[in-house]
């Protein structure tokens, strides 16, 4: 994929993230996109209360990936990345 359309579906996928977003914030947490691989998998990373949070593999499965797939068909995908380096 191109430069302009890496953009162009990191700017969708923010865009999907907008009504999650607030729910995370409540908790005093967030999440950040890392990437967009070739593969259509979103790389995020969590932030604030969300890092240590039991519950995050559950937000991330039922409310991130969710709401992003349910805008963008086909990411195929959501990965979080934290404690993973990123080359």
């Amino acid at each position: 994929m191109s430069l302009e359309e890496k953009q162009a579906l990191l700017a969708k996928i923010e865009n999907a993230l907008v009504d999650v977003r607030p729910h995370l914030e409540v908790d005093g947490g967030n999440v950040e996109v890392v990437d967009v691989t070739e593969d259509m998998i979103v790389k995020i990373k969590w932030t604030g209360n969300c890092e240590m949070c039991n519950m995050s593999t559950m937000t991330l499965k039922a409310g991130i990936e969710q709401a992003i797939k349910a805008r963008i068909p086909s990411i195929v995908s959501v990965e979080a990345v934290n404690g993973v380096e990123i080359a």
